[in-house]
């Protein structure tokens, strides 16, 4: 399974997690991890991207 694959098919199980309690990934949310999984940004800058999004 490529990297790309694995990371899709992650994103499919969150999704289907995170329905169950009622809560929705939308695709922002698949990009920023996305992102994140490909190393482009750190844990700190997602976080930051996320706080100032709720704002």
């Amino acid at each position: 399974m490529s990297k790309d694959e694995k990371f899709e098919f992650d994103i499919a199980n969150l999704k289907q997690d995170l329905a169950i309690e009622n809560m929705i990934v939308t695709d922002e949310d698949v990009a920023l991890l996305q992102r994140y999984y490909n190393q482009e940004i750190t844990m700190n800058e997602m976080i930051n991207i996320i706080k100032e999004s709720v704002v």
